[in-house]
């Protein structure tokens, strides 16, 4: 698996930052859409080269370490005019680089690899901690969140030094390499600089609760955001804490993750369960959604000795990973997804790996096959392996971040590997957050900074701390193997047992008392009644010719003073429903699994759905057929190519008509479905909005064909596939299918099916999830669907009044009426709430604003994606390997 990963960055992405395995190509910073701060870890240095040195090292890859170490000093730049993160500089590119030198002087020390190494790496490291230097200095000691790699922060070239809020674990997740290139190279400042800038953070935790926020203001050191949690914001704090007394020796870091972590287990923790609180009302729940980010959380604990808790909320996290193959960004406490995505994260595998290594209990190398299982299942493809957009649907992201190669197979290679597998001794090193190893032996070496105990002043401790710090772990499981079973046993069944019952919203209004004439949520457009329900208030409709319906209210025409007051709050409440469709349920995105030759459907496309035809949720099989494209292209008149388009999918452009219009004319001409393509050049899932396609206006009950959106640059891509080979057979579903299920009953190469597959598992999971399924649908019967998008003739004007275009009440006709004020589309989410097997409703995302700007950017995907004659060659080096395993019986 690393091999896949790490050659495919190699051949097809290096020296760019990063691989994006969907295109086969490099990610460079401005020469891709901005995906906003998480660009801040690209600097044009090779991150993911870098991130990766020591872990070619720890799997046993000398020869391949010692060829990157010559790539990263030779071709590495580390003076650009570019703004970088202070903190991902710090633990990816300054960790990677001392990372690096760390197993490069052990190995030459072997006397058999890097005998020509004489520090090169270790010289790198100095100048980039030099040029993080400018971003300290501030009143406070706490650093600037953004520098400058040439200019640093003052500087009026250096576009930064302007913020004033940095995260608590960005400020507080530097000592361990500031403190290494200290001990390393003699010069004592960049551990002064780091021990200052924890040193502010302790003095300005929260006295009573002993907390600490999300966010502070570098220059007052006044707390931004007071909500105090293990995950993200603040995760390595803790936990750099604790290794800077493991790497440094120093007692006053132990007494204050103590104090912190007494804290973190009488207010954060609630078995097995890890929610934010205010740092001034601890008692009190700041949210009721957790993030991935502090599924590190349990490798802390067994660190720090505390196995218990360890156990349970690790336990609870795999529950929520074998419901969802991976861990959302963000779950809620009855786990439900909140945040749909998966970037590949390694946190969890990390806690596992240590949970192994205090307990020995083999669960958890079944844990691990899990993980690797999933992945190879659900994220590979053959460019490497790809983040997961969406966990529900299966659909994927256009990225592979540098930490998936730096932390996930260092993880899971130690937690199989025997003593035998590993060419040092791993017990020697420390990891820091991004799982870069720093030898122990630091910590007698070069020692310029004066242990100061400036802890006890401040609160007394609680001796039952210590009593387990460190532990033996044979101490803690005497001769009981079944120990850490016990603890888990309880926790087997809590993510399905806490789903609640779908409450529609006819059973909320029971007992609301009396209701208005007529709310804007129940307004149908088609409704006689309500039509003149609104003439009554005042309120008249005008349909516009792109089949948008405007309201517009007059008072002095209502029948009564109090008919007027209610058209007005009538038009009060279409207008809160506008602003409401990026935070309102909609329907969930579609996937677009390419499944001919040579694709097999190992590519999945993130899809729009339609408001009209068929419901993909509801056909478990999805429909299946070759694309055609039609005549013309536009699909606004009658197709004239219906012989190449019966009994196929057909492939049109957006524009000149509406979505409706499109589907009834390559319906009439035969077609099993369609895929609309986005005409705005280099529009894409990953960093635009998906949306929903809404009907005209009309009846669409005679439209019974599904329909899905894809963006540009995802059609692109099934374009370029019907360019290699005219025959490409994709499958419309509500969720990307596994190999198995889309192959069943159909000639199949056997390396595509793995072979301890067993297909009646396959029957009795997919009748399980008709079962949940068809519960769902009835409970989320009358929920409100929000945020369609209604296809435009032109480029329409924008009205003063509001406009309804796009909105469906659950009860409603597909003719429902909703209201927007955008000219062509309302915006839906990337992460919209989608089915589940178990439980579905109230799924909140967040949500995205498309602006003009973003809709109108260009951007030349055509000359970057790679030809599809080197893909299938990548393919087909795939294809080769799988095929030696089977002959292997691998």
């Amino acid at each position: 698996m690393f091999d896949h990963a790490y050659s495919n960055y190699m051949e097809h992405a290096y020296p760019a930052d990063e691989l994006m395995p969907l295109t086969c190509r490099g990610r460079v910073r401005g020469q891709e859409p901005s995906r906003g701060d998480v660009d801040d870890a690209l600097g044009k240095f090779s991150l993911t080269l870098i991130d990766t040195l020591d872990t070619l090292v720890v799997l046993n890859k000398t020869k391949e370490f010692e060829e990157a170490v010559k790539k990263v000093i030779k071709d590495v730049n580390l003076d650009n005019d570019i703004v970088v993160s202070v903190f991902e500089t710090n633990i990816r590119v300054l960790g990677g680089l001392l990372g690096g030198h760390s197993v490069a002087i052990m190995l030459k020390e072997k006397g058999e690899y890097m005998q020509w190494y004489n520090g090169e790496l270790l010289h790198m490291a100095k100048e980039l901690g030099y040029k993080l230097l400018p971003a300290f200095n501030t009143t406070s000691g706490l650093p600037y969140p953004r520098v400058n790699l040439k200019f640093g922060v003052r500087h009026p070239e250096a576009r930064t030094g302007t913020e004033t809020d940095t995260c608590t674990a960005c400020a507080g997740t530097l000592i361990l390499e500031f403190a290494a290139l200290s001990r390393f190279t003699g010069t004592s400042i960049f551990e002064e600089y780091a021990r200052k800038a924890l040193d502010f953070i302790w003095e300005k935790r929260q006295r009573s609760s002993n907390l600490v926020g999300v966010t502070i203001n570098i220059h007052t050191g006044d707390w931004v955001r007071k909500d105090s949690g293990v995950g993200a914001g603040i995760d390595s704090y803790y936990e750099y804490l604790l290794k800077a007394y493991v790497l440094l020796g120093d007692d006053s870091f132990l007494e204050r993750f103590n104090t912190h972590y007494d804290a973190i287990m009488r207010y954060i923790s609630q078995p097995p369960l890890l929610l934010d609180v205010h740092i001034h009302k601890p008692m009190l729940n700041a949210r009721t959604w957790m993030d991935s980010l502090l599924a590190f959380f349990p490798g802390l604990q067994v660190l720090k000795g505390d196995i218990r808790p360890a156990i349970e909320t690790h336990e609870m996290l795999y529950q929520v990973i074998k419901k969802h193959n991976f861990l959302p960004e963000a779950f809620t406490t009855d786990f439900r997804v909140h945040w749909a995505q998966h970037p590949l994260r390694p946190e969890f595998a990390e806690s596992t790996y240590f949970l192994y290594k205090a307990t020995g209990d083999p669960y958890y190398l079944e844990v691990g096959k899990t993980l690797i299982e999933n992945l190879n299942k659900y994220a590979r493809v053959p460019c490497g392996f790809a983040a997961m957009k969406d966990v529900r649907t299966g659909s994927h992201e256009d990225r592979m971040d540098s930490f998936f190669l730096a932390e996930m197979f260092k993880y899971l290679y130690l937690l199989f590997a025997d003593k035998e597998d590993m060419i040092f001794d791993i017990e020697d090193y420390i990891f820091t957050t991004e799982a870069h190893l720093l030898p122990l032996w630091l910590s007698t070496t070069n020692q310029t900074i004066s242990k100061k105990n400036t802890t006890t002043e401040y609160t007394e401790l609680d001796d039952s701390n210590f009593d387990w710090t460190c532990p033996n772990t044979q101490i803690l499981f005497p001769n009981d193997p079944m120990f850490a079973q016990s603890i888990r046993e309880p926790l087997k069944n809590v993510v399905d047992k806490s789903c609640p019952r779908g409450i529609s919203r006819a059973e909320e209004s029971l007992g609301s008392g009396p209701k208005p004439p007529l709310r804007a949520r129940d307004f149908m457009a088609s409704n006689p009644e309500h039509l003149e329900i609104l003439k009554k208030m005042g309120v008249s409709l005008i349909h516009l010719k792109d089949g948008r319906v405007q309201l517009v209210q007059h008072a002095v025409q209502a029948a009564s003073s109090l008919d007027a007051e209610d058209g007005l709050r009538f038009m009060q409440e279409m207008i809160e429903l506008s602003s409401q469709q990026q935070k309102e349920q909609q329907l969930p995105p579609r996937a677009v699994q390419i499944v001919s030759h040579p694709f097999f459907g190992r590519v999945v496309l993130t899809a729009g759905p339609a408001q009209f035809g068929m419901d993909l949720s509801k056909h478990k099989a999805g429909t299946r057929g070759f694309v055609a494209t039609i005549k013309p292209y536009n699909g606004c008149s009658e197709i004239t190519n219906p012989e190449a388009v019966k009994e196929k999918i057909a492939l049109m452009q957006r524009g000149q008509c509406m979505f409706a219009e499109k589907a009834r004319n390559i319906q009439k001409a035969g077609a099993i479905g369609g895929i609309v393509i986005d005409d705005n050049e280099g529009s894409s899932s990953d960093t635009a909005p998906l949306f929903q396609m809404a009907g005209d206006g009309k009846n669409t009950d005679d439209i019974t064909i599904p329909m899905l959106f894809l963006f540009n640059k995802e059609g692109n891509i099934i374009l370029d596939a019907i360019r290699e080979y005219e025959a490409v057979e994709v499958l419309l579903s509500d969720k990307a299918k596994d190999r198995a299920t889309i192959f069943k009953g159909k000639m199949i190469p056997n390396y595509i099916i793995d072979s301890n597959l067993e297909m009646e598992n396959m029957d009795q999971k997919l009748s399980e999830n008709d079962s949940h399924k068809q519960n769902s649908e009835e409970a989320t019967a009358a929920s409100q669907d929000v945020g369609a998008v209604s296809e435009e003739p032109e480029e329409g004007e924008n009205s003063d009044v509001t406009d309804a275009d796009s909105l469906s009440p659950a009860h409603a006709d597909s003719d429902s009426i909703s209201i927007s004020n955008q000219d062509s589309y309302v915006p839906g989410t990337d992460e919209a709430s989608a089915p589940e097997p178990a439980c579905t409703q109230g799924d909140n995302q967040p949500q995205e604003q498309k602006t003009e700007t973003e809709s109108n950017s260009k951007v030349n995907w055509d000359n970057k994606v790679q030809p599809m004659e080197s893909i299938l060659a990548d393919w087909n080096e795939d294809i080769e390997a799988f095929e030696m395993m089977e002959k292997d019986e691998l």
